[in-house]
């Protein structure tokens, strides 16, 4: 072969390749801007197997939780329903009854029937209303629609329910030319819906090229842009009327004292009480106590000590603990509608029987899963006290996160007034420090503010201090004393009224020393060899609470207990209150 032909042969080879790199090029090119046909299974996009089961698809947001089909209806485990829907539903996992509590009615259904009763008057659906499965609960999504503001569709294959409850006005945007909704910003992205001319879509985000938009039926993906015609804000047709509640609210401010009774002979005492104070409109009697695991109560209340009291222009507001008992399980009793039923129909009767003006709730130290039932039992002494001209108040510790479940913003619905004890920052078992400082009052103050309206909050504050003692130790070796945990002092404690207070520090010469920071004066001394710690309560730190009360606009105060107080603190009293 001649040199010439070779040449030729290499020409026409090195064509061949730079033609194939041609191809293989354009074919890269054409497939990067080639968009994908691929469809996405909606199934897997929901999550849903079966036809059992339907996702959930709440405020344009595809949740982890599935509803159950059942007969036709879409059901939601009572979990889901009070954390996403409405958590005024409650459920007696003990007797098998859910119920549901409105501002005139407790509204309440048996588990695997079509009838509830409201009050008392019975009613039917034509669908099971609850159901259960081992230990869960499901509730007819038609029944929570009754009684919560939202809206729902169902959409099968796959089965899915859109719920809204988000009425805000939303952007409305039409697809102006025929084209996809993916999964993903790109034309990559697997298809979830072929989206035709005119089509209406919400918009839930703006990019540079791609939009986040939802369908009528549930599905969220993205869609180009430029596909998209003119936005235009609206609004929902949405009617739905509001619950609104009532409340016995005193006319003026609540000067309050609670008196505590430890047996009936102690009533005989009440002139005596009432004869040291000024001012003051009502007064709480401790006369009733949770006495056992059915739910009576102990009673040690006196028409003479009511008759008295209204003679003098004081309402009695009676209060019922459940910590006098240690036998009686509070837990017990409210997570059983019949035995809690049973207290709130003895406090009722005892309140006509007596003539209370009100019956002042103290339940304390409840363990977190008594919390929904204890909110229950307000709802529900709540209706019957207003049903009968009663006043109730319940008395609430300073919100923290581990009391969180008291729920003092639905409380404020049901009950009329909401006392928050502004005392026992620092506590029988706690380290030393004031049992209330003003920096705790005002903090306490301002976070109940954020669940409960200012003219049904009552602050409480303090006739008592502690005495704290530090008795010195020794380290039973070097290793426990050089330890960085180790404390050198036994401490203890004991409450103390205001002016036993005072007359430790001045026998031992001591002159106190205001704090500006707790708001209050302190006195610290030493005898036999212990080291005494004192926060006082006088005239000048409770007039700090007072004017922190007046200045947020509550509805009055309240103060533990009658007794312990300074006679002359009345007079301060009554410039802030009246």
């Amino acid at each position: 072969m001649d040199r010439r032909r070779i040449q030729q042969s290499l020409i026409v080879a090195a064509g061949v390749i730079l033609a194939v790199v041609l191809v293989i090029v354009a074919g890269k090119v054409i497939q990067k801007y080639t968009p994908t046909k691929e469809e996405m299974d909606l199934y897997e996009y929901y999550g849903v197997e079966g036809d059992q089961t339907a996702a959930i698809v709440l405020d344009h947001e595809i949740l982890e939780q599935q509803a159950v089909v059942k007969d036709g209806m879409l059901y939601l485990d009572y979990d889901t329903v009070r954390q996403l829907l409405n958590d005024r539903f409650y459920w007696d996992g003990n007797e098998n009854l859910l119920l549901y509590t409105t501002a005139s009615d407790v509204i309440t259904a048996e588990a695997m029937s079509k009838e509830y009763s409201i009050t008392k008057k019975k009613q039917q659906e034509d669908y099971v209303i609850v159901y259960t499965d081992g230990q869960t609960a499901y509730i007819a999504m038609d029944y929570v629609k009754k009684y919560t503001d939202l809206d729902f569709r169902f959409y099968p294959e796959p089965n899915r329910m859109v719920v809204t409850t988000d009425w805000s006005d939303y952007t409305f945007v039409p697809v102006k030319k025929d084209t996809q909704i993916r999964y993903q910003g790109g034309i990559k992205s697997p298809i979830l819906a072929q989206a035709e001319q005119e089509t209406a879509l919400t918009l839930l985000e703006s990019g540079d090229n791609w939009d986040k938009v939802a369908t009528e039926d549930g599905i969220i993906g993205y869609i180009r842009n430029k596909k998209l015609g003119k936005e235009e804000e609206r609004s929902h047709d949405h009617t739905y009327e509001e619950e609104t509640f009532t409340h016995l609210l005193k006319e003026g401010k609540v000067t309050m004292a609670w008196h505590q009774v430890t047996t009936k002979d102690a009533n005989s005492k009440v002139a005596e009480v009432i004869a040291g104070t000024k001012g003051m409109n009502v007064i709480s009697p401790t006369w009733f106590y949770l006495n056992d695991n059915e739910g009576n109560l102990m009673d040690l209340a006196s028409t003479e000590y009511v008759d008295y009291c209204h003679s003098q222009g004081i309402d009695v507001w009676a209060l019922v603990s459940n910590l006098e008992n240690d036998e009686a399980d509070s837990t017990e009793v409210l997570t059983h509608t019949s035995r809690r039923k049973k207290m709130i129909n003895q406090l009722i009767a005892a309140a006509i029987q007596y003539n209370l003006d009100g019956i002042n709730v103290d339940f304390e130290a409840l363990p977190q899963e008594a919390g929904d039932a204890y909110v229950q039992f307000i709802r529900e002494l709540s209706l019957k006290c207003e049903n009968n001209g009663i006043i109730l108040s319940v008395d609430n510790y300073v919100p923290m996160e581990y009391n969180r479940f008291y729920n003092r913003r639905e409380q404020a619905n049901f009950a009329d007034y909401i006392i928050i004890m502004g005392y026992d920052e620092h506590y029988a078992g706690s380290d030393e420090g004031s049992v209330a400082s003003i920096g705790f009052v005002k903090q306490g103050i301002s976070d109940t503010l954020q669940e409960v309206p200012a003219e049904q909050l009552i602050l409480a504050a303090p006739f008592f201090t502690r005495v704290w003692a530090e008795k010195p130790k020794e380290a039973t070796d070097d290793v426990e004393a050089a330890a960085e945990d180790y404390v050198p002092y036994e401490l203890s404690s004991q409450a103390v009224s205001m002016k036993e207070a005072w007359n430790m520090a001045s026998v031992n010469g001591i002159e106190p020393v205001w704090s500006k920071e707790d708001g209050q004066y302190y006195a610290e001394y030493e005898k036999d060899g212990v080291t005494y710690k004192i926060w006082l309560e006088d005239k000048q730190s409770m007039e700090l609470k007072l004017g922190a009360a007046k200045d947020s606009g509550l509805a009055g105060m309240s103060f533990w207990k009658l007794g312990l107080e300074d006679s002359s603190l009345w007079d301060t009293i009554i410039k802030y209150m009246n």
